[in-house]
């Protein structure tokens, strides 16, 4: 999806890395569970994880996204460097 500036831009990349990031969680270390399991281990109801399998990056925050991935063990680091 285009974004109208460059930081909005900026940020739906960054979410869409995290939402990626969520979905391998669910994919390989949750595979075993439920989607209502892996949701609640997200700190998520099972239609909001569906919204986040479905790659609907609009309805989720970065700070939600990291939120979800350390209350699954998982540590958010940021890179930053000067725009090509």
């Amino acid at each position: 999806a285009l974004e109208d500036t460059p930081e909005a831009a900026a940020s739906m990349r960054v979410r869409a890395e995290l939402i990626i990031a969520v979905q391998r969680y669910v994919e390989v270390e949750a595979s075993g569970e439920t989607q209502a399991q892996a949701a609640k281990h997200l700190g998520l109801t099972q239609p909001r994880l569906n919204d986040l399998l479905r790659g609907r990056i609009e309805k989720f925050s970065l700070d939600a996204l990291v939120n979800m991935l350390a209350r699954v063990g998982k540590q958010v680091a940021v890179k930053v460097k000067k725009a090509a």
